[in-house]
């Protein structure tokens, strides 16, 4: 039986002209990658919303439309044979491909009419874009926007969106990076628990209060927490951890403790009180495309409107350089955090 070089998996010989008559099912060789990306079948299941018995049978149909043994089982998830690594090789080129024509077909469409796909943080997304997304889909009334926030990265090569705002430069070398600004964190309290525990005026006296923290995979918790504390051990307690934004805030806004938020927050008059004690942090902002959806109407409109949305110009929280709460000019075009979460946060 021939085997095929790019691949070593062997196929029947097919008669010249013709088509093989097990042709590899691309379906499953699409899940045959996502199992293979999430390890194990319990892990594809929760992701793909399929059954572990319909990943089962996809995978088998594709053994056995190849004539190889893909993959082993074991306690702590699936492994590839060596024909399962090259089918998964050859597998992802396909997607790609795949995905390039549908990227290719998007951008046929005419005009700026249908969805663009923003994953962005949540904060950002959140308390940042959607004010603004309100008053630029009056403008262009054809556009939806579908808004994914949360604290990890979207694979815009796999199209899980169209642009991904972030805080962690991606790493792939296929797409497209643009630095949209820059996001200044300093410790913030309630009004309520500084009456209570003070306000520290150095990082010294921050280390024996109490703290309330996010922990997420772009929040870079632990890096700034060691940098700041380096000359100071902490004493103080973590009184409170999570992975949200909107929970973080609103942990802080109650009085759970001391946390870091965007200096953006001061401006759009929350009433919670910066404390500058030489604290501070910077995060770079990355929008992330695939090269291809520039040349869609749509998304190029969206990608204009996200730089306008992080112009240092416009915004200067957003620029190089650190400015004090202070000297931020308000914002008063846009919701106040505290009409957003009004019944959240207690009375100023």
């Amino acid at each position: 039986m021939p085997t095929d070089p790019s691949q070593g998996v062997a196929f029947s010989a097919p008669p010249t002209g013709h088509l093989p008559e097990r042709m590899p099912d691309w379906h499953a060789i699409w899940i045959f990658l996502e199992l293979y990306r999430h390890g194990s079948f319990r892990a594809c299941e929760r992701e793909l919303r399929i059954t572990v018995s319909s990943i089962r049978r996809s995978v088998s149909k594709l053994e056995k439309d190849l004539n190889a043994r893909l993959l082993t089982r074991h306690p702590d998830g699936i492994r590839l044979t060596p024909e399962g690594h090259r089918v998964a090789a050859v597998g992802a080129e396909m997607e790609q491909q795949v995905l390039g024509l549908l990227r290719a077909h998007d951008a046929l469409a005419p005009g700026e009419q249908g969805t663009v796909r923003i994953a962005v943080t949540e904060g950002l997304g959140a308390i940042w874009l959607t004010p603004q997304m309100v008053e630029f889909q009056r403008r262009s009334p054809g556009l939806r926007i579908d808004l994914s926030c949360g604290m990890t990265s979207a694979d815009v090569l796999r199209m899980e969106a169209d642009l991904a705002v972030q805080v962690t430069r991606p790493e792939a070398l296929d797409v497209k990076v643009v630095r949209l600004g820059y996001m200044h964190l300093m410790p913030y309290a309630s009004a309520g628990y500084i009456a209570e525990y003070g306000r520290p005026t150095s990082p010294a006296e921050l280390a024996t209060h109490r703290l309330a923290i996010q922990i997420a995979e772009q929040a870079a918790t632990v890096e700034n927490l060691n940098r700041i504390f380096a000359g100071a051990p902490f004493t103080g307690t973590i009184a409170n951890t999570t992975n949200a934004s909107s929970a973080h805030i609103l942990a802080i806004a109650n009085g759970a403790g001391i946390g870091w938020l965007p200096t953006y927050v001061s401006p759009l008059r929350t009433g919670l009180v910066a404390i500058d004690c030489g604290a501070t942090a910077r995060v770079d902002i990355w929008l992330t495309y695939h090269p291809d959806v520039e040349q869609i109407p749509r998304v190029r409109r969206v990608i204009d409107w996200l730089r306008t949305s992080f112009d240092a110009k416009r915004y200067p929280f957003f620029g190089e350089g650190f400015i004090a709460p202070g000297e931020l000019p308000a914002l008063d075009r846009f919701a106040p955090l505290k009409d957003l979460f009004q019944q959240f946060l207690p009375p100023a």
